[in-house]
Formats: C-alpha cells, structure tokens, sequence
C-alpha cells in the first residue's frame, strides 16, 4: 500500500471546525468540496421538482412514481458501484457520475417531453435531495472518504460532511425562489427549467476538482496461511456479516418511514397551503441552514457521547415532532416544525454513516455502504407512490403518522441492537 499524502488519514486533534478543517488530508478536503458543489443543485429540485412537475401538469400518483422509480434505479446502482468499487479505484466511479448527471442537466434544459424528462430525472436521481451526495455512486464516494480519515474521527468529518451537504443546499434552496422571478417572461411551468444549469455548473466543476484527485492503490489483503489466521479471518467476517444483516432489517423501516414524508414534503405544502415556491423555498432553506448547524454539533457529540447515542437522542426528538406537523392549522407552524424535525432527524446522517464505514474492513467498505443505501433505498422509493396518491387524494395526516410509528420503532431497535456493539467497531476498526 502506497503512503501518498493526499490519502494519508491525519489525527485530527481539539479546536475549531476551521483547524480541524485544515487537519484533513487534501483528498478528505476535495470530497468534501465536491460535495457542497453537487449539494447546490440538490438544493434547488428538492424545492421544485415536484412543483415543475405539478405546473406540467403531472398528478400526484405520476410524481410519486417518477421518484420512486429514481430511487429503485439508483438502488440498483449502489449495489454494482459497492461491489466494483472494492475491487477496483473508486475515483473513476465518481467521474462517470458527474458526467452522467451533466448529461441529464441538459436533457431537462432542452425539453419538456414527458418520457424524455422522466428518464432524466430517473438516472440523475432529481428531486430526492441526497446531501450533496453521489446518488447511486456514493458508496464509492464515502468508502474513498473513510481511507483518508483515521476510525476515530470519522463521527466528526462524516457529520463535517453531512453540514457542508446541507449548507450547500440551503444555497441551493434560496436558489429555488428564482422561478417566481422569472415567471412572468418564461411562464408557469418553463420558468423551472433554468434551475437545471445549476445542476450542470456544479458537475462540472466537480469533474475538474475530482480529476485532479489522487487516489493510492489498495492492495488486497491475502488469504491467511495458518489455521489460526483463517479462524481469526473468519470470526471478523461473521461479525460483519451479522452487522449488515441487523443493519439492513433496520435501513428498511427507516426507508419505509423517509419516503412517506421526505421527497414529497414541498408537494404536500403546496397543496396543504396552497403556496408556490417563493414561499416555500426560503422555509428550505432555513431548514438546511439549521440541519447543518446540528450535524456540527452531532459531530462534536460524537467525540463524548458516542455515535450511537448521538443518533437515537436526535431520531427520538424528531419523531415526536412529526407527530406534531401535520396537525399544524398555518403554514408557519408546520414550516417551523419541520425545520426542528429535519435538524433532529437529518443531523445524524453523519454519526450513522461514520459507524456503519467503521464497522466493516476496507476491502468490503464499498459493499457496506452499498448495502446500507439499498436497504434504505428500495423501501423509499415504493412510499412516494402511497404518499403521492394519500395528498393528491387530501389525506394530509396520514403519511405522517405511519412515519412516525415506524421511525419510533427504528430509534428504539437501533438503541437495542448496536450501542453494546459500538465499542468493539471502534476498537478494532482501520
């Protein structure tokens, strides 16, 4: 294994987030670069996509469903990205992922074509509002992120991460107030399609930044050649196995409960209040804004609390406030509510990520993270189609409290199931 220093892990020691910022290995830094640019435009679709959509005239069923099949497609994706990437760089992935989203970006410039449109949205994955994350591709991207970062700061960086992706994408969101702007000279429903060459900018800036990436080569590890080496071999793999398998059964009422509400949350203000997106989109924005503020302070709870604990005490709090939103009489009530829930709920993207890359070894990363987005991911994309059809149909209340009941047993089996874990992943982990 080579020891180039723009991979090398650095110990990343106290102070502020602009020193520890400066402690990461250059590679770390560019990821995370990369990921604000893409978070940009992810910003802007979450707002309106599904309201471009709404203004072409699609029915929430038709809406529901093309994010629902984005998810599926991407779902398969992860999982042939996971298990190449192990086996071979995961730089290249990362490439052929800006490009094919650049190529969508100028599909959904150039047309409004209902197939044309819906295959764009499908491959790049518009609308679903990842973070700033590489949609299918992102295994590759966070098993690349964990080779420059050593185990015991992956709770911080990872949370670092999660608040640059959601401070990209409150930008983005104050972005999504332009069609009001524009709506008058362009129209109702043309007055969206600008916002796709913020998809384009951001891609292309990150192909320039990722090609200049350095990425060492990874030596496989050899088989053991004693027999206790093999039975050593063997009760590391059995543990993994036995983590993925607890962590996918979790993953899939999490992504039940994240479908109900998340990818169709401007739909259901919209139709809820009757509003357009010069009012919702600063409400986004806001909300990122306060996500990203909370994954810092996940990050640093981290380093006292632990990572799972950080992650039960914010999913806990956000469902109680879900239970809350839907019953909101105004707008701004529900727009404050769902701002606290996202901080609480989203905040602990990073602490999640940082334990499930600790928990497996570098040679099966790529496959974890893989494993862990699809296990979420197939039952996420099936919920917008029930949502959809629940609010188009005036069900307003209904996604929301099915979602909270299956996030409340998500939080309490991942207390059960991984605090006693917890200390063994960290210990051992590379």
């Amino acid at each position: 294994m080579s020891d180039e220093s723009a991979n090398a892990p650095e110990p990343l020691r106290g102070g502020g987030w602009v020193r520890r910022w400066r402690g990461l290995a250059p590679t770390a830094r560019r990821l995370l670069a990369a990921r604000f640019w893409r978070s940009l435009a992810q910003g802007a679709l979450v707002v309106d996509l599904a309201l471009y959509l709404h203004a072409l005239g699609w029915s929430g069923t038709a809406i529901g469903g093309v994010l629902s099949g984005a998810g599926l497609v991407g779902a398969a994706l992860n999982v042939i990205v996971g298990v190449t990437s192990d086996r071979l760089q995961r730089k290249p992935f990362l490439l052929v992922y800006e490009a094919l989203t650049c190529g969508c970006a100028l599909v959904a410039m150039a047309t409004t074509h209902t197939a044309a449109l819906a295959a764009a949205i499908v491959l790049a994955g518009f609308g679903r509002g990842a973070n700033g994350a590489a949609g299918p591709f992102s295994p590759a991207e966070q098993a690349w992120l964990a080779e420059a970062v050593a185990a015991p700061q992956r709770g911080m960086v990872y949370s670092l991460n999660t608040a640059i992706g959601f401070a990209g994408m409150a930008l983005g969101a104050l972005a999504a107030t332009l069609p009001a702007v524009w709506r008058g000279a362009l129209g109702p429903a043309d007055s969206y399609r600008p916002l796709f060459a913020i998809v384009l900018l951001g891609n292309v800036v990150n192909l320039l930044l990722l090609w200049r990436t350095p990425e060492r080569r990874r030596v496989r590890a050899g088989r053991p050649v004693t027999a206790a080496g093999r039975a050593a071999g063997a009760a590391v793999r059995g543990r993994e196995n036995r983590f993925l398998r607890q962590l996918a059964g979790l993953n899939m009422l999490n992504g039940l409960a994240i479908g109900l509400t998340g990818p169709l949350i401007t739909y259901w203000f919209g139709v809820r209040f009757n509003l357009g997106p010069g009012a919702i989109a600063p409400v986004m924005a806001l909300t990122f804004l306060a996500t990203a503020g909370a994954a810092l302070l996940g990050g640093s709870l981290t380093r006292k609390a632990g990572l799972v604990r950080v992650v039960v005490w914010g999913r806990a709090g956000g469902v109680a406030v879900l239970l809350l939103l839907p019953l909101m009489p105004v707008y701004a009530l529900a727009a404050v509510l769902y701002g606290l829930r996202s901080a609480l709920n989203r905040g602990t993207i990073g602490a999640r990520q940082a334990l499930v890359v600790s928990a497996i070894s570098d040679e099966r990363r790529g496959l974890a993270v893989s494993l862990n987005a699809l296990s979420m991911q197939i039952p996420m994309s099936l919920s917008p189609v029930i949502a959809g059809s629940l609010i188009g149909a005036g069900w307003f209340v209904t996604p929301f409290y099915v979602a909270a009941v299956l996030q409340a047993a998500y939080v309490l089996l991942y207390a059960r199931v991984f605090a006693p874990q917890e200390a063994e992943i960290l210990r051992t982990s590379r």
